[in-house]
């Protein structure tokens, strides 16, 4: 089933396999070029790619040498990745971005705070930013401050320019970045946010960010062409538990099911360091979300295939494994061996911008 074409809400993909959204923080200028148009034509024959996040606006980044889609310039270069992609027969989404607290004032507008739900300090969670005039690192994220009702319905307003910026750059449609701490989550999070405005308090109210800059893409570009990543039970970022937590993702679940979008895309963190979605509740997020439904969190072929099978998937992310194999898809399907990333190479530029991005070898086309 992996490598069997998928109906995405009318948009064709040759095969499940999706290239998760992963930061790679090449851009040097917030703007792709020609290896970020090599980097994804490269892995275009996976069924979908979901670009790395896309920052929708300069307050919205929490790392350097991000491509954003905020400038005419960048919505001019991402063209020529889509173009590229669709050149060899591939689909792609842009992962629209922002990050709430999880920013530091050297990369923010005006030196100014980040901004989120409330003002509290994500504690020992890293932005990547300037340490000092020149040198880029990790730095813990600044103290924010809390947004207002107005600020959260204008950036509901960033989000929709960034999507239409999107469509424009050729883009087959886009993922809302929900998850792993950052803002929306900072929303969602009944530990963290104690507003008590519309935004805050009940469930409900936690999810109506969300909800309103989702109604406000689908009006803009179509439901079928948004999509939004959540990560149930994320701890990244200084994300805490909560009393009501499986009751918000599962309201949430009833909420997108009626929206009808493209697909949810659920980020599993146990392989990024975090905790996993606790056993039994991937099932009961299924039995409420009736629509296309994907998964990333360190699948195999062979996971990828059992959980296909059991219907409990449609679609199937990997993301580490596309860093070092542009070749995936063929690798898993003719079982050839799958390289392993070299890890002191997966953010940045550590000598040239292709070390680690656009130098991973093809798998031998004749295999003796």
């Amino acid at each position: 089933m992996l490598f069997e074409p998928y109906d995405l809400a009318g948009t064709p993909l040759s095969n499940r396999v999706v290239m998760a959204p992963m930061t790679r923080a090449r851009a040097l200028n917030d703007i792709p070029d020609e290896h970020t148009v090599l980097y994804y034509s490269q892995r275009a024959t996976a069924g979908l790619i979901v670009s790395e996040g896309v920052p929708i606006s300069r307050e919205g980044c929490g790392y350097l040498f991000n491509p954003g889609l905020y400038m005419d310039e960048q919505t001019d270069a991402w063209r020529q990745v889509t173009d590229a992609v669709h050149a060899k027969g591939g689909k792609i989404f842009a992962q629209l971005w922002h990050v709430g607290r999880m920013s530091h004032v050297s990369i923010q507008p005006d030196g100014l705070a980040p901004v989120s739900s409330v003002s509290q300090l994500a504690e020992k969670s890293n932005a990547f930013a300037w340490i000092a005039p020149g040198q880029a690192g990790p730095i813990q994220a600044s103290h924010p401050r809390a947004l207002s009702e107005k600020e959260v319905k204008r950036i509901t307003v960033d989000f929709v320019q960034a999507a239409r910026r999107a469509i424009d750059a050729g883009f087959d449609g886009v993922e809302l970045h929900g998850a792993n701490g950052y803002l929306f989550e900072q929303f969602l999070n009944g530990a963290l946010n104690t507003r008590t405005d519309i935004y805050g308090g009940s469930i409900e109210n936690r999810l109506r960010f969300m909800r309103e800059t989702l109604d406000a893409l689908a009006y803009e570009i179509g439901n079928t062409r948004v999509a939004v990543r959540l990560s149930p039970f994320g701890r990244l970022f200084d994300m805490r538990p909560y009393e009501d937590e499986a009751q918000t993702w599962l309201y949430a679940a009833d909420v997108l099911n009626e929206m009808r979008l493209s697909y949810v895309h659920l980020s599993d963190q146990l392989t990024i360091g975090a905790e996993s979605i606790p056993d039994g509740f991937a099932a009961r997020f299924r039995e409420a979300y009736q629509g296309t439904l994907m998964a990333a969190g360190g699948f195999t072929r062979a996971t990828a295939e059992a959980a296909l099978a059991r219907g409990e998937l449609d679609l199937i992310a990997f993301g580490r494994p596309f860093i070092s194999n542009p070749d995936l898809v063929e690798r898993m399907k003719h079982d050839w061996p799958i390289a392993d990333a070299d890890r002191a190479t997966l953010y940045g530029v550590n000598g040239t911008v292709a070390n680690g991005y656009t130098d991973y070898p093809f798998y031998p086309s004749q295999v003796e």
